[in-house]
């Protein structure tokens, strides 16, 4: 397997996106890969969350992770985080 790396753009969201490192490896390990244009590809986990994220109760996390895959490693260049 190859090894997965977050960019500085990725590492920096992390708080404000709610989610971690963790999270985004397990996402793009066990879930289906969807193509995008220029060359970036996408995958999608839930995680149950059952916690408050900004005042509010949520039961699931859903993690995005936008990411290039490389010769040699996986590059995440953005992650999106959706509660619901």
């Amino acid at each position: 397997m190859k090894q997965i790396r977050l960019s500085r753009h990725a590492k920096e969201q992390l708080s404000f996106r709610g989610t971690n490192e963790e999270e985004i490896i397990e996402a793009i390990r066990t879930t289906d890969w969807k193509s995008l244009e220029s060359g970036r590809l996408e995958c999608r986990k839930d995680f149950i969350f059952q916690s408050d994220w900004n005042k509010r109760y949520y039961t699931t996390k859903q993690v995005r992770p936008i990411f290039v895959e490389e010769d040699n490693e996986i590059v995440v260049i953005t992650v999106y985080t959706y509660f619901f």
